[in-house]
């Protein structure tokens, strides 16, 4: 018998469950106990203190997003979050019934938010009601998306060819270069395969490369983590992989959520050389010309891996695409003017019809001269 049934429980009829729960499959009713549990995956219910403008939605389980009222009752989950361009926060050493968190991400992660980013305002501040409980085998326990979460692998010693997504901050256009891709690899007949491998837990992007033709999709939330961090996550990712592989699918797209220089992780996992031997292109999304070249300098110094294209808004029109192919040396495709051409170069390393060219190219052709 665990705390949570040494306390009493009341039932409560939530008005909003948060996506960031799903892999715990709460019903409409839901027992909470007052005696909560102050770590990253535990459920907590809480209740919304006040109303915003903007940044005042929640994904539910559903994949619906839906406004946070005021006297909404949430459920979520613990947790904490390093976010660049959005809330930063941390889960308190003692939580509570009726101390005040904050809803620190749309999918619902609660901490205590240490700062914020004022383009979105302060974050919207909840009060902690209590812990959802569950009963399994004849006991109380408390709810938490780490029980029956893949399991992670120290090893991959085999696996269909990776294709990943990363990119040099949030919100470069990463998701949609891996959406393109699945489309576009699908419509070419591959069985393809896709997951979001670091991040903050949220999962509209794995639902949208699901729409877009992706036979199975997951997620390091499906492995029991609400937030990436830097030195947990190679193997959380080769976890999903090796689930991924189970259904024998030609190709898996990985998209890394944050930048490869960032709290999140990504740098570990381009870094690992079990990941990378199983790796046939990468695709990197940049902004402006200053990431396109530091991704350059990244994958050519440190991750010693070839760049087959780069994407993002620095590729919008022919000014930026030119500098990255003379300058860098580097193919470059915007993912949503040019699916067709970004798809035809990952392809291209899928069959070995052609190899990407090497990040760093440029410079090693200058040293040569």
């Amino acid at each position: 018998m665990n705390d949570a049934a040494r306390t009493s429980t009341t039932s409560i009829q939530p008005d909003l469950i948060a996506s960031s729960t799903a892999r715990c499959q709460l019903g409409p009713d839901i027992e909470i106990s007052p005696y909560v549990v102050a770590e990253a995956g535990y459920t907590v219910a809480v209740r919304a203190l006040e109303e915003k403008t903007h940044y005042n939605q929640v994904e539910c389980c559903d994949g619906s997003f839906r406004t946070i009222r005021k006297g909404d009752v949430i459920i979520g989950v613990l947790g904490e979050r390093q976010a660049l361009k959005g809330y930063s926060g941390e889960i308190p050493r003692h939580v509570e019934a009726g101390d005040t968190l904050h809803v620190l991400n749309l999918g619902g992660i609660i901490g205590h938010c240490a700062s914020a980013l004022p383009d979105l305002g302060p974050a919207l501040r909840v009060e902690v009601l209590g812990a959802p409980v569950v009963h399994r085998n004849d006991r109380t326990v408390h709810a938490r998306i780490q029980d029956g979460a893949l399991e992670p692998k120290h090893t991959l010693t085999d696996s269909v060819p990776l294709v990943m997504v990363s990119g040099t901050a949030m919100n470069t256009g990463k998701t949609m270069a891996a959406c393109r891709l699945v489309q576009g690899l699908t419509e070419s007949g591959y069985s393809v395969a896709a997951a979001k491998l670091t991040g903050a837990s949220l999962m509209r992007d794995v639902r949208k490369m699901k729409s877009h033709g992706a036979t199975n999709v997951a997620t390091f939330t499906d492995a029991g983590v609400v937030c990436s961090t830097k030195g947990d996550m190679a193997p959380v990712a080769k976890g999903i992989v090796h689930h991924l592989n189970q259904a024998a699918p030609d190709v898996i797209v990985l998209e890394l959520g944050d930048g490869f220089i960032g709290y999140y992780g990504v740098d570990d996992l381009l870094s690992d050389r079990e990941l990378q031997h199983h790796t046939a292109a990468h695709v990197v999304a940049a902004t402006d010309l200053a990431g396109a070249w530091a991704a350059e300098r990244m994958f050519f110094e440190r991750y010693r891996a070839p760049i087959t294209a780069i994407t993002g808004p620095v590729t919008d029109n022919a000014v930026g695409r030119r500098y990255i192919q003379t300058q860098l040396g580097i193919s470059a495709m915007n993912a949503l003017q040019q699916p067709n051409k970004l798809t035809a170069a990952v392809r291209a390393t899928l069959d070995g019809a052609a190899s990407p060219v090497v990040a760093g190219s440029a410079h090693v052709a200058q040293d040569a001269a």
